[in-house]
């Protein structure tokens, strides 16, 4: 796994190559996944690593990209935005996205 990608596109191509294949959405208690109809709370999954990009010439283009393990085994991507206002979401699931520098 690489430390930067220059392009979000990049980053999910290589790390989809390397088995990171589910797609995981932001719900309120964790992360679900549509194409395999499960959910996981926070409790179950790991973020392993994390990828943030900025828009060039637009702000709201910044994203971030959450590298998700699951506790059954289950390795997939979590696009999402720096702010992810609007977003309700458990605290359990704030901690596991915080970012620390």
């Amino acid at each position: 796994m690489k430390n930067s990608y220059d392009t979000l596109t990049e980053a999910i191509n290589d790390l989809t190559k390397m088995g990171y294949d589910v797609d995981f959405n932001l719900v309120n208690e964790g992360i679900e996944s549509k194409d395999l109809k499960a959910k996981w709370l926070a409790c179950d999954l790991e973020v392993v690593k994390y990828y943030r990009f900025e828009g060039m010439t637009d702000p709201g283009d910044n994203t971030i990209l959450y590298v998700i393990e699951t506790k059954d085994c289950k390795k997939g991507l979590l696009v999402d935005n720096y702010s992810a206002k609007g977003t309700e979401i458990s605290p359990e699931m704030i901690k596991k996205l915080n970012i620390h520098h």
